[in-house]
């Protein structure tokens, strides 16, 4: 009897375990980690993933890439199009007067998303135009209402949304950038490592080197702790106190990191691809970094606090499997 009690309250476990995995849109297998094209391709290819950037040191990482000219305007009202139905932020989507269509994501992730963004589009990883706004007015059934606001992403006329993209089999992985991209990610604690959050673009016409982009798109989920289940984020004071790396195992940097396809990053990563990543956020200076921080509407106190633990970290890494490591 005991026996069969103890059979029943595994397999409810089991059950729940599958139902919570199954609404955060988690894997249940482990794809193998493997480039879809060969070296040669993969270099060719490779503007598609990133561009070396050239003029980091002049970056706008208040306005973005994009500029100005594509944020939402702060003083119009906007028109409720429908609701958002899937990730765990809330959110909608809306429409400007102008009939341009936003997606709005409310929440914690929505600052951190732009202000990540700001910080990858600078170091040559492609990203859309994304914007932060504190509020705005929305238009629902005739009744004009002022509503928290968060990342405004545009669904812009350049941009073609062709779907996911995997983190495990795509012509990129084993480069360089592919390996800095994911060093960077461990560097904010970034844990919503999905390929939902990928998205692949075809532009209109080439812009940044490409008419394909491959984009890790949707960041928010970051600057606090990792974890498989409702990590938290944008967390000073866990940010500052969780390690970057525990060190170097086989020739390989072990990351300080609990979420979910640690086949990412076990026994996969370099100290020399940990510098190149780190040497790269390094070229940005205090005003880029607090430009971005207030890209995503961070107050000054707290971005301060996230700022002086990114650069411990890049230092750190720049450090690593040096003399004295």
């Amino acid at each position: 009897m005991v026996d069969r009690e103890k059979r029943e309250q595994r397999l409810k476990k089991t059950i729940l375990i599958t139902f919570v995995l199954a609404a955060a849109n988690v894997p249940f297998i482990v794809v193998s980690v493997r480039p879809t094209v060969t070296p040669a391709v993969a270099r060719q290819q490779m503007p598609e993933l990133w561009r070396e950037p050239t003029a980091i040191a002049t970056a706008d990482l208040f306005n973005g890439p994009w500029g100005a000219g594509n944020a939402p305007d702060p003083n119009a009202i906007y028109s409720f199009v429908k609701p958002k139905l899937h990730g765990n932020s809330p959110g909608l989507t809306v429409s400007d007067p102008k009939g341009l269509e936003w997606s709005v994501k409310q929440g914690a992730e929505g600052p951190i998303e732009v202000t990540l963004s700001r910080v990858l589009s600078a170091v040559g990883y492609h990203q859309p135009p994304v914007s932060f706004m504190p509020s705005f007015v929305l238009a629902r059934d005739g009744s004009p209402e002022r509503m928290p606001g968060g990342r405004f992403r545009s669904k812009h006329d350049e941009l073609r949304e062709m779907g996911d993209w995997s983190w495990q089999q795509n012509p990129f992985v084993g480069t360089k950038p592919y390996q800095g991209l994911l060093v960077m990610l461990m560097l904010f604690n970034s844990s919503d490592l999905k390929d939902s959050n990928n998205t692949v673009y075809e532009l209109t016409s080439p812009r940044e080197g490409a008419t394909r982009w491959y984009v890790v798109r949707d960041v928010g989920s970051a600057l606090g702790e990792t974890g498989k289940l409702d990590a938290k984020k944008g967390d000073p004071a866990l940010f500052e106190r969780l390690p970057f790396v525990n060190g170097v195992r086989d020739g390989f940097v072990q990351f300080n990191y609990h979420g979910w396809h640690r086949e990412l990053f076990d026994d996969r990563i370099t100290p020399d691809e940990v510098r190149w990543a780190c040497d790269l956020l390094a070229k940005l200076s205090d005003a880029q970094w607090r430009d971005a921080f207030r890209a995503g509407g961070f107050d000054a106190a707290v971005a301060d606090r996230f700022i002086r633990r990114i650069k411990s970290k890049i230092d750190e890494g720049q450090r690593i499997g040096g003399a004295g490591s």
